[in-house]
């Protein structure tokens, strides 16, 4: 499919995704939460330098919310037509610090929880069961 906008545009509108707070991903979580009286969380706390997405430290329990574009989904993540080989290495960069942060943490004693954007919209009720059974 042929982009409708400019590279230029394109290139702004990628710039303006925000890391934190977006809609599809951490606050549609936020939602989840709340709807399930999931409380003891807290967001964008950091631990030995890394910035988590949410947070429950009485359970010592890190969860973080994988958008399906930047965290390369294997089901939804699709590569830009454009720049190819930028996106396909910006990507893996992605996916493997994923991995050591998950691996740090994991040894540092954390239970480490990963949602793709997909779960949040598709089945948010498992979501509830998975956090609530790690929380116990």
């Amino acid at each position: 499919m042929t982009d409708k906008i400019s590279t230029e545009q394109r290139s702004r509108n990628m710039a303006a995704v925000r890391s934190h707070g977006n809609i599809t991903t951490e606050l549609a979580l936020v939602k989840i939460f709340r709807k399930a009286r999931i409380t003891g969380w807290r967001r964008h706390q950091k631990i030995s330098g890394i910035c988590t997405d949410f947070i429950f430290l009485k359970q010592r329990v890190i969860v973080f919310v994988h958008g399906c574009f930047w965290h390369g989904c294997r089901w939804h993540g699709e590569i830009p037509k454009s720049n190819q080989k930028f996106w396909r290495e910006k990507i893996s960069r992605n996916r493997k610090r994923d991995r050591i942060v998950n691996w740090k943490l994991k040894h540092m004693g954390w239970k480490v929880l990963c949602f793709w954007e997909h779960e949040i919209e598709n089945n948010p009720q498992a979501i509830n069961v998975k956090i609530k059974k790690f929380l116990l």
